[in-house]
């Protein structure tokens, strides 16, 4: 069920602090072990908080699911408009960081929002429609990069800017679910690579490896 969090009261620095930790070691767990497979017991142990402090800021396993949801797209979302890829070295820079990460896991654990989306979409509703938002959120700031490449001539016009970024994200999905079936970050550099090399459209841009 959703929860209406805007009632409570502001929390003080130190009670940011504290369900910031929370939040963190929740998605941590969830990503690791799956949102069935993580306990709220476990959740306040590697927090290192107590069973009243945590219903303090969560006030049930619901709302901190989806407040772990909102926490990974609002990772994911800073990081991508960080990696700035309206810029041909950004995009290089973004690709290799895509493929390091897939790499220092050994392809384990897939999208920290794509997995919860497996998980959670026939299940909860409510937490299905954060999910969509959040790639919505993540499809919108690919699509701003990519628009920029677009109108300094350096990728193909011939799609439209947010079609290709629908299919960057559609992209980077399939291959990290791949990678992590066969433990092996190939498919994700794969997909990533292609993708690239039939999007790049100027013949002087360097290729994105």
């Amino acid at each position: 069920m959703p929860h209406d969090t805007n009632e409570r009261p502001k929390l003080t620095p130190k009670g940011e602090r504290t369900r910031s930790r929370i939040l963190d070691e929740a998605a941590r767990l969830m990503h690791e072990r799956g949102v069935a497979g993580t306990r709220l017991d476990d959740v306040r142990a590697a927090a290192r908080v107590s069973g009243s402090q945590l219903s303090h800021y969560f006030a049930d396993k619901d709302e901190l699911v989806q407040a772990v949801i909102d926490h990974q797209a609002d990772t994911i979302v800073s990081n991508q408009r960080r990696a700035d890829i309206g810029s041909a070295d950004g995009l290089r820079a973004w690709r290799d960081l895509v493929i390091s990460q897939a790499q220092s896991t050994g392809a384990k654990g897939g999208c920290p929002l794509g997995s919860l989306g497996g998980q959670l979409a026939e299940t909860d509703a409510h937490a299905r429609t954060l999910i969509a938002a959040g790639f919505d959120r993540w499809e919108a700031a690919l699509s701003d990069g990519l628009r920029n490449l677009e109108e300094s001539g350096r990728i193909s016009t011939q799609i439209d800017s947010d079609a290709l970024a629908l299919t960057l994200l559609a992209t980077l999905q399939g291959g990290l679910l791949l990678a992590q079936l066969h433990r092996d970050p190939r498919p994700i550099a794969t997909a990533v690579d292609t993708f690239l090399q039939l999007a790049i459209e100027n013949p002087h841009t360097q290729p994105c490896r």
